[in-house]
């Protein structure tokens, strides 16, 4: 230990510079650290959903979510499993153990599931959500537009337009009307013309395509040919051949009435004094940098709102995760700067020599400097825990 004092004290030169070079290191290092809120300390989670509607919770249990475990267990790393099965819902989290890789966890899960035999219409999906991905909230507002045209954009314009930010996994929308095309049967032209509802919905079904055929050759053209089905509107539905009769077509509008109608809601989304909104909500993927992606996010919001949207509609975020990690990060701050003078003025009162004081100070920000170099090498996030340890430290 003399020799390193002494060592120390007699090539000042190279202590200065080894000191100057950590303190450019720890800034580098800084610039380059991922800064959050709070951390993720949960162990990887794969969550399936699957749904059917109008199945009881019994049936869900017995024809999802039993093959659905079964095939999912013994996957590589699989700490348990936990179900729940609601009426026409089945949903089913995969906890991995710490240490093993989200993305090869996620993607076994993809695997096992394609070899699932499930009931007919079945699709299960994977959630999305994590426990730290929620970055961004927002209204879509416009005065003269309805909730049904608001929930249409939603669908249809920003959940498209964020979905291309890096970094951005989904986009979650509530509240709004989702538009519909209803047929309204009446059972006395059923029974008059001996049509059935099922039949009518087969017909239906078969007739919203469109047909690619083969080539109409006339000199030395050829044309495509092809048959446009697909509905456009409620005309187009109403002539739908549903049956025939000695040579006479029976169309849908002669069965019932077509109109356009909004889904049945199970929920609706309030904000203030206004009962009733579309409110997205941006999600982030799980292992992304928090700082980089709201910013990105919010250039898309601005190039949203001028031009993307109809006009008189808009985004209007009211949450951003970016105010919550300058709030928490502004005060560990202080609270860093706060110590460092304290610790000097309390060396000063005890060694009452100022040099000696400022020599033993300037350890904490050289420390804390060589602090952050090793976070980034680790691959660790400044956040409220690490940088309240590294205060406390």
């Amino acid at each position: 230990m003399n020799r390193l004092i002494e060592t120390v004290l007699r090539e000042r030169l190279l202590v200065i510079t080894l000191a100057v070079g950590l303190l450019l290191g720890g800034i580098l290092a800084f610039k380059r650290l991922n800064i959050e809120a709070y951390p993720d300390p949960s162990p990887p989670l794969i969550e399936i959903i699957a749904q059917q509607p109008g199945w009881s919770a019994e049936e869900m249990e017995r024809q999802i979510t039993l093959p659905l475990e079964t095939q999912l267990n013994g996957m590589p790393g699989l700490d348990h499993l936990r179900s729940i099965s609601l009426f026409g819902l089945t949903d089913i989290k995969c906890y991995f153990k710490y240490g093993t890789d989200y993305n090869f966890d996620r993607q076994e899960v993809i695997n096992r599931l394609q070899m699932v035999t499930l009931p007919a219409g079945v699709q299960p999906a994977l959630s999305p959500q994590s426990a730290t991905g929620e970055i961004y909230r927002y209204e879509l507002r416009d005065e003269g537009a309805s909730l049904m045209d608001l929930k249409t954009a939603q669908d249809w314009i920003l959940e498209r337009q964020f979905k291309q930010v890096p970094g951005v996994i989904d986009v979650v929308s509530f509240g709004g009307q989702t538009k519909q095309f209803h047929v309204e049967l009446d059972p006395n032209k059923l029974i008059q013309f001996n049509v059935s509802a099922p039949q009518v919905m087969q017909e239906i079904s078969n007739s919203n395509a469109n047909v690619g055929a083969n080539y109409l050759e006339l000199g030395e053209q050829s044309y495509n040919v092809r048959g446009i089905g697909l509905f456009r509107d409620e005309e187009d539905i109403g002539n739908v051949k549903v049956a025939e009769r000695d040579g006479t077509p029976i169309y849908l509008k002669q069965l019932g009435e077509v109109s356009v109608g909004a889904k049945t809601p199970i929920g609706r989304v309030g904000r203030d004094y206004n009962p009733d909104i579309v409110q997205g909500v941006v999600l982030m993927r799980k292992g992304e940098k928090s700082m980089p992606t709201p910013k990105a996010v919010r250039k898309k919001v601005e190039a949203i709102n001028n031009g993307a949207l109809p006009k008189g509609m808009k985004v209007v975020p009211y949450y951003d995760r970016t105010d919550l990690i300058n709030v928490t990060t502004r005060t560990v701050t202080h609270t860093l700067i706060k110590g460092m003078i304290l610790v000097t003025f309390i060396l000063l009162a005890f060694l009452g020599d100022l040099r000696a004081s400022l020599v033993v100070a300037l350890s904490i920000p050289l420390s804390l400097m060589f602090t952050f170099i090793l976070m980034v090498i680790r691959g660790d996030s400044a956040n409220l825990i690490s940088m309240g340890a590294i205060d406390f430290g």
